[in-house]
């Protein structure tokens, strides 16, 4: 068995890929290698969306990028951890299909294996992405794929709440402002913050804008910055701020809870945009803030549009064709309408989306100082690294360790795990 392969077992053998903050979903048949011909015929598109059937305006569009570059698609859906089990098992099958939408973190696990095409080998264009978004893809220096748009987490508040409690929300710019402002709705008889603790990907997608914000680095989870960032949402049960529910909320209960009207705040994403404006009390959003002021970087969500190697090299020309198609600065804001709303990847993108949109920008800004989990060149330990953080902060919120102690585990755990 060679290399390649002895890597794809492996990741097969251990796909925990950290997904389920931002479901998407996707499927598959033989890709690329079918024999047709490059110049025509037809050419598989696997991505995770099932939710938009054959007839949707989304697969009409991927359909229409297929007729533009002269070719027929077949588009496949998965859910999102099957899509990228369905990959990996296609690469080694040696049925990979021509183009991939791939959830994010993902890309480095693909990467990883060898089955991964660069933007490079493709002669695609990325220099108009935002560098932050782009990242995500990036792997050992090389990059893998374009991201169709992103979406992150902010702070969504209750300005019936705020006010009868006499707090500003744009007064809200730091860890001091925010526990003053919780405090002040406490004392007015209302809930404070609702946010997801839960021991899953989930609670450490909502944990890393305090963990990032705080200065902390995935390398390092037991440092003083880290330490920092979980103690911030202990005191927050421990003074009443949040309810103990934080501990097993998944992001839906999260806003299930913030619809009651009783919470001051919710951490959640641009997802729940429109379920916001739909709420029986007014609503806002700002920045999540970092511990001594600015916005927090928060985790990026959103698929990459990848493309596995194939054998017919003659292919890529045509894959290349499909993906500049689906990424033009118009493509980025008919996907940012369609999923209600990613973020466009590039400036120009964004320009268009707010004019269309102006109650975006602050979602806009949340995603310009967003992070790739997988950044840093951190590639497939990320989900290794990610099990003992919301390991540690369960930990820490249900009282069984001190948050040093918590975090001096998991910092051993994820050395042990990733060797590093």
């Amino acid at each position: 068995m060679n290399t390649k392969v002895l890597r794809l077992t492996a990741v097969l053998a251990t796909a925990t890929v950290a997904v389920g903050a931002l479901a998407g979903c996707s499927g598959g048949t033989t890709g690329g290698d079918s024999g047709s011909d490059a110049a025509g015929g037809t050419y598989t598109w696997w991505d995770p969306y099932p939710q938009h059937a054959e007839d949707s305006d989304w697969a009409k569009r991927v359909q229409d990028c297929g007729t533009e570059a002269g070719v027929t698609i077949q588009r496949t859906a998965y859910d999102t951890t099957a899509l990228t089990n369905q990959a990996l098992l296609s690469a080694q099958d040696g049925t990979s299909p021509d183009v991939i939408l791939i959830d994010n973190p993902a890309v480095s696990t693909l990467a990883d294996t060898g089955m991964l095409s660069t933007t490079d080998d493709l002669g695609l264009d990325t220099s108009s992405i935002d560098e932050n978004l782009l990242a995500a893809g990036v792997l050992d220096g090389k990059t893998y794929g374009i991201p169709i748009g992103a979406n992150t987490l902010a702070l969504y508040y209750n300005a019936d709440v705020l006010k009868a409690a006499g707090v500003d929300p744009a007064s809200v710019t730091d860890w001091a402002s925010l526990d003053a402002a919780l405090a002040k709705v406490s004392a007015a008889g209302k809930k404070g913050i609702t946010f997801s603790g839960i021991n899953t990907e989930e609670g450490t997608f909502q944990f890393l804008p305090w963990f990032w914000g705080a200065g902390a680095d995935l390398t390092d989870l037991s440092s003083s910055e880290a330490v920092d960032a979980v103690t911030l949402w202990k005191n927050w049960l421990d003074k009443g701020y949040a309810p103990n529910s934080v501990i097993t909320n998944s992001q839906n209960t999260v806003w299930e809870e913030f619809l009651t009207g009783d919470f001051a705040f919710a951490e959640n994403g641009t997802w729940q945009v429109n379920s916001a404006a739909k709420a029986p009390f007014a609503t806002g959003v700002i920045e999540l803030p970092a511990k001594d002021g600015g916005a927090a970087p928060a985790p990026t969500g959103g698929e990459f549009i990848v493309a596995p190697v194939q054998k017919d090299t003659a292919r890529y020309e045509t894959t290349r064709k499909i993906i500049e198609c689906m990424t033009t600065p118009e493509g980025f804001v008919d996907t940012a309408n369609t999923f209600a709303y990613y973020i466009p990847p590039t400036e120009e993108g964004q320009k268009q989306l707010l004019s269309e949109h102006a109650d975006l920008k602050t979602w806009v800004s949340a995603v310009q100082a967003a992070k790739g989990r997988t950044s840093d060149n951190l590639g497939t330990d990320y989900p290794l690294i990610s099990e003992q953080l919301w390991t540690a902060v369960q930990n820490v919120l249900s009282g069984a360790q001190t948050p040093e102690q918590a975090l001096d585990a998991a910092q051993a755990a994820a050395k042990s795990a990733t060797g590093k």
